[in-house]
């Protein structure tokens, strides 16, 4: 089972990755956590990286595409795996379909959770209050500047690729707004059925 999550940050693509986890036994692939790796880990890469999102911008094409190509050669991605968070342009939707030919796997589905701006930025603002209530620092990247701005990153480079998997036929959009179970439900529904047909 392989499959894209797709919505703008705050979405909830990360907590429904992970409950997908949890069910199909196949990895996460969260662009986000495996440059948040390197950035910890203080290399090259991470450096470079860490400049780019303290911006509240995206990290370039070469450097995630490099990370993803790698990552779904590990014997975990036998199975599957969940991108979260990428493709995030035109260019690295294409480069997930090259990495995919050559090694003669498809995707099964690409799901859409349809969100409301407004209530995504409430929803950011919630989470800093709660990890700031837990003791925890901040991530620079969730106060509610730095997330309008990535927001209008997403609609200027990410949201295209709707339109680029619906040409395809391969989209399904999902209420993110509805309850966190009845997105999965929802989502779990699109993936048996994707199951069924294969």
């Amino acid at each position: 089972m392989r499959l894209i999550l797709l919505g703008p940050p705050g979405a909830g693509k990360g907590t429904q990755a992970q409950r997908l986890v949890q069910k199909y036994g196949i990895p996460q692939l969260s662009t986000g956590d495996m440059l948040r790796a390197a950035v910890a880990a203080g290399t090259d890469v991470g450096k470079r990286a860490k400049a780019v999102m303290d911006a509240g911008e995206l990290v370039s094409d070469e450097i995630v595409n490099a990370i993803v190509a790698e990552r779904i050669q590990e014997s975990d991605c036998k199975k599957g795996f969940i991108l979260d968070g990428y493709p995030r342009t035109l260019a690295q939707a294409d480069a997930v379909q090259e990495m995919l030919d050559k090694s003669g796997r498809r995707l099964d589905a690409v799901i859409e959770l349809v969100v409301d701006d407004e209530a995504l930025v409430g929803r950011i603002v919630k989470r800093a209050e709660e990890t700031l209530a837990a003791g925890k620092p901040v991530r620079k990247d969730d106060t509610p500047e730095v997330f309008e701005e990535r927001l209008r990153e997403y609609y200027k480079k990410t949201a295209p690729l709707i339109g680029y998997y619906y040409a395809k036929n391969m989209l399904t959009h999902v209420d993110g707004m509805a309850s966190m179970d009845a997105v999965t439900s929802s989502i779990e529904k699109i993936l048996e059925d994707t199951r069924a047909v294969a």
